[in-house]
């Protein structure tokens, strides 16, 4: 930290500390306009001063933050191992991630030398419901109606959909964002079965084993975040347990799912239609405006030119009520950071396998 310390003399001629404030510098990379308002106004009153980079955070990038105690990172920064040590040797001490996923993140490197906090609930709504904002739109092609009847073409030849009523969706993971996704769906009388390694005990989800849920759902939708166990749990030999016709939906992490495999899935017809908000290499093209260049990305090329895929760009979390409790909560994290109190509901585990001393589950810093 900046410590600012005004200071003066008693009478014995000893200096006493009358009053120590703490200015936390905050370097903010991967900044996008709609950042900065709900993060100025959240700043406003408090000691964080926020200096604001538009390019993202990694290897090449990492002396920006010098001279800063902390950096605020998103979804697609590199934040490995060699980066961590740069960092630390610069002297951050803090990473505040305004996300809930950090996969993205070596937590083991950061253990004894960065806190680092995450975003775990900013608005699992609005992930939710724009999950279920693909499956209509991929279902009922209404982004083809829409096209075509701005040229005045009234026809409705290829865009029959199927009725969501009665159908069967497989919901992987059921943390909140899943919860919720899963109450949507039986709002429009769809049958919900649902995985998850570690169910909830007090849900009234139908929970099944992960083959099960395979087979007999007619829409899979994927929560979950993104480990080393997850990574590509829907590949060739998932989709080839999956009914014909199926739809996939991915709000969550790109790397959930085996692109090539799905794309052989879609080829095949196994696979009915995909609705993707995230791509396993969205890295150098997501948030970004590439529509002047030719995009190299052939896999990403094939999948956009499929007529029933739909990507976006990793837009899920956007909208005004997620931007706002994701600045609320990324400012509370780094005031508590400075004040020397635990965060155990927002710091991530740094998998230091002290399972027996585990400070974090005694509500206590890690380090």
């Amino acid at each position: 930290m900046m410590l600012d310390v005004s200071c003066r003399k008693d009478y014995t001629g000893a200096i006493k500390i009358m009053e120590v404030q703490c200015n936390m510098k905050l370097a903010f990379f991967d900044t996008k306009p709609y950042d900065k308002p709900g993060f100025d106004e959240h700043i406003a009153g408090t000691d964080i001063e926020i200096k604001y980079f538009e390019t993202r955070l990694g290897e090449d990038t990492v002396q920006l933050a010098k001279g800063f105690d902390g950096v605020c990172v998103f979804v697609n920064d590199t934040v490995n191992e060699k980066v961590v040590n740069e960092l630390y040797d610069l002297g951050v001490r803090v990473i505040a991630l305004r996300c809930a996923g950090f996969n993205n993140v070596d937590t083991k490197a950061c253990f004894g030398k960065l806190h680092v906090f995450r975003v775990p609930a900013y608005s699992p709504y609005a992930v939710a419901e724009h999950a279920m904002a693909l499956l209509l739109t991929v279902n009922r092609h209404t982004n083809k109606a829409y096209i075509r009847t701005r040229d005045f073409n009234f026809s409705l030849s290829g865009l029959t959909g199927f009725d969501l009523h009665g159908k069967t969706v497989g919901v992987i993971g059921t943390g909140k964002i899943g919860r919720i996704f899963a109450e949507i769906c039986k709002g429009f009388g769809m049958r919900v079965l649902a995985y998850d390694k570690f169910p909830n005990p007090e849900s009234d989800l139908d929970y099944v084993e992960l083959p099960e849920l395979l087979r007999q759902a007619d829409v899979i939708s994927l929560h979950c975040p993104l480990t080393d166990e997850t990574r590509h749990m829907i590949d060739a030999d998932a989709i080839a347990q999956m009914k014909p016709g199926v739809v996939l939906v991915n709000t969550s992490r790109g790397g959930l799912v085996d692109t090539e495999a799905l794309i052989e899935g879609l080829k095949s017809h196994k696979v009915g239609a995909a609705c993707l908000d995230v791509y396993e290499e969205e890295g150098d093209l997501f948030y970004e405006d590439c529509s002047e260049e030719i995009v190299a990305d052939d896999t990403l090329v094939r999948l956009i030119s499929m007529p029933n895929v739909i990507v976006t760009s990793h837009q899920a979390f956007l909208t005004k009520e997620a931007l706002s409790n994701i600045a609320a909560t990324t400012v509370d994290n780094l005031l508590k950071f400075e004040r020397g109190e635990p965060s155990p509901d927002t710091e991530v585990c740094y998998h230091c396998e002290r399972k027996e001393t585990c400070r974090k589950a005694r509500d206590q810093k890690c380090f």
